[in-house]
């Protein structure tokens, strides 16, 4: 940049050559340092015949031969004679000049003083400045999820800033693997996981922590990736210490997790040496949400799997022998695990779960002995055939109680309607109780709302239609606010409801105050509809 302080004053042909030597060491293009220079050249043009004149400076990039210009608007009635000319004026120059017309007026060449000069140069230099700064963002915003090699080019906070060779990015601390340092000249690989335009230039966001650069290193050293026959489904990180990839092959006849370690784990060696030792667990990925859980707890057995799909949790249930490696060290394996597969994994050992199951079973059979006025035996007899509450016999098809063996029609009539005087007398003593708590009768016709709901929306100072459809989700499922902040708990937290259920009741609530219409409550279901049937043929 230093040739620019002559290029102004210079010769045609060197002025030529200076933009031309600008741009190749720049990355630019060659307008870009010519418009530059034009722009320079009309400011010190306007300082040297004054400011209030249009001015205009224009470079041949061909010839570089330099026209400057002043600009007069043809009218009646001269008001400023540094922009205006009058007809009269005008038409003895060019015939044919109207008014409206402007008319260019050469100017001669002028001298630049060295003031003049360095105010040309720095106006140059922005220019150019801002041009290779927004070549950079233009190149890297487009390479956004690729691996940069880079050379290290000096570290600050423990933030690394990498010469990537037409620009700079950064590996700040939190994107680095722990435990990994690095000195000025080292070579360094890392992923471009942002881009963002800012005053100084465009900052380069690297990572080598980020679950997207293992893909891609493996992407580099498995061809079946990098072809697609192989395809990465899910990736969960600790980075520095383990990871979890699950993979799944387009060909039957290539087995992904073989193809993934290579002859003799070549290949995921290359990878776990890039990753400073990081151990990584390959695994297949599969349709089944079980099988594919089961598949993240290796190299953990596991005996039983229970899904629960409306609060998306999972219990596993594996050997006693078992139990710490599934859980890994400070809980890594079924963190990990857990991640990868999108479940929250609560596990159990089989003597945890057979204690559990002895327990609910002794809970149920106390249950129906107090409620239904039934004998050990009886109780048991229900508890066993997967009844869990009085509502379950109330309402189940009497032939699947007189079905239990030992039971005949007779006997599971009088069971249910014990079952019914049970649950009509609970109510009756719940319905007290809510009178008591002062909640109003409109509450108890949303539909969704439990007898019990009604109590304990009551105790929470939920007692008519409009505290209810005030309410947000929060505020009947509990909320954490933050990490280290106890859980608030919320008014139906103990009820089993899933979030989709709590909005409802909601705006049902807000339908009765006339907040929303029904058809305002029909539409988003009716968009899901659409979004799962769109799924569906996808």
């Amino acid at each position: 940049m230093a040739a620019i302080a002559t290029g102004i004053s210079a010769n045609r042909l060197e002025l030529l050559q200076i933009a031309d030597a600008v741009a190749r060491e720049k990355s630019i293009d060659k307008s870009v340092v010519i418009h530059a220079m034009e722009e320079a050249m009309q400011r010190a043009a306007k300082s040297r015949y004054g400011s209030e004149n249009e001015i205009r400076v224009e470079i041949d990039p061909k010839t570089g031969e330099t026209h400057i210009s002043r600009y007069l608007h043809v009218v009646e009635l001269v008001d400023n004679d540094k922009v205006e000319i009058s007809i009269k004026d005008a038409q003895r120059r060019n015939p044919g000049a109207l008014v409206g017309d402007i008319i260019a007026e050469t100017l001669p060449p002028i001298e630049f003083s060295r003031i003049a000069t360095q105010a040309a140069k720095q106006v140059i230099v922005q220019k150019v400045r801002d041009a290779e700064r927004e070549r950079q963002y233009d190149e890297y915003k487009d390479r956004i999820g690729e691996i940069v090699h880079g050379i290290v080019k000096r570290v600050e906070f423990g933030s690394v800033v990498v010469d990537l060779g037409r620009a700079e990015g950064v590996v700040r601390r939190d994107e680095m693997i722990p435990r990994e340092s690095f000195r000025n000249g080292d070579r360094i690989r890392a992923y471009i996981y942002d881009v963002r335009r800012e005053t100084r230039g465009p900052h380069i966001c690297l990572s080598r922590t980020h679950p997207q650069f293992m893909v891609r290193l493996f992407a580099q050293e498995v061809p079946e990736i990098y072809d697609g026959i192989i395809e990465i489904r899910a990736v969960a990180r600790d980075p520095g210490s383990r990871a979890k990839i699950a993979v799944i092959s387009k060909d039957s006849s290539i087995d992904p997790v073989g193809a993934c370690v290579g002859m003799r784990g070549v290949r995921v060696q290359a990878v776990v040496q890039e990753l400073q030792g990081e151990r990584i667990d390959i695994i297949p990925w599969s349709g089944e949400e079980a099988t594919f859980i089961v598949n993240a707890l290796a190299p953990a057995e596991v005996s039983k799997v229970v899904l629960d799909e409306d609060t998306h949790r999972v219990e596993v249930v594996v050997p006693d022998d078992q139990l710490s490696l599934a859980i890994g060290r400070r809980g890594q394996n079924v963190r990990l695990a857990s991640q990868l597969t999108g479940w929250q994994i609560d596990i159990l050992t089989e003597a945890e779960e057979s204690e559990r199951r002895q327990k609910e079973f002794t809970d149920r059979t106390n249950l129906f002995m107090n409620s239904l006025d039934v004998d050990e035996t009886v109780a048991q007899l229900l508890a066993s055939e997967g009844f869990s509450a009085i509502e379950d016999i109330a309402f189940v098809q009497l032939h699947e109680l007189a079905d239990i063996e030992g039971f005949d029609e007779e006997t599971a009539q009088e069971l249910q309607n014990r079952a019914i005087e049970s649950l009509e007398k609970k109510n009756a003593e719940l319905d007290a109780k809510r009178r008591e708590l002062g909640v109003e009768d409109g509450v108890t016709e949303i539909d969704g709302v439990s007898p019990p709901m009604l109590v304990a929306l009551g105790e929470n100072g939920i007692k008519t239609v409009e505290d209810l459809a005030g309410c947000a989700t929060d505020d009947l499922l509990g909320y954490s606010e933050g990490r280290d902040k106890p859980r608030v708990p919320g008014a139906l937290e103990g009820f089993d409801l899933s979030p989709d259920e709590a909005n409802a009741i909601i705006m049902r609530a807000r339908v009765v105050m006339g907040w929303i219409s029904e058809a305002d409550l029909a539409q988003p279901e009716e968009e899901a509809d659409a979004e799962e049937e769109g799924e569906a043929e996808a």
